[in-house]
């Protein structure tokens, strides 16, 4: 298990840019597959986007691909969220997990360690 912490988001006009960071505790942090969700009111969770324990592969959701960039820092435990092109759409509580499985089309229940979420408000 990790303990994860979000931070980074904020209000945005749309088309503007925000990153997004999830710091990790642990020893083992680069073993683990990392991923965004988010989740606007009245919706389910919704998946956005993972990337491999070695930074090497990434996989997107339709919704988010060429718009959004997932990267990890293992030596810092944290791995980022880059939104650029922002939508009122995009508008959501953003969270990172943590998954024992693989970075491709992952399994929901694959994610073990989940954080507290962060607020992304996108403005028309």
């Amino acid at each position: 298990q990790v303990q994860l912490v979000e931070s980074g988001g904020g209000l945005v006009q749309a088309g503007g840019s925000l990153r997004l960071s999830c710091a990790a505790s642990g020893r083992t942090f680069s073993s683990y597959a990392m991923g965004w969700f988010r989740q606007a009111p009245g919706k389910e969770r919704e998946f956005v986007g993972t990337i491999s324990g070695s930074g090497g592969y990434t996989y997107y959701a339709d919704s988010v691909k060429g718009r959004f960039t997932i990267s990890r820092d293992n030596a810092k435990k944290t791995v980022y969220l880059q939104m650029n092109g922002l939508k009122p759409e995009d508008t959501a509580v953003y969270y990172c997990a943590a998954s024992s499985g693989s970075y491709y089309r992952p399994s929901l229940a694959d994610f073990g360690s989940w954080g507290q979420g962060t607020q992304v408000t996108v403005s028309s």
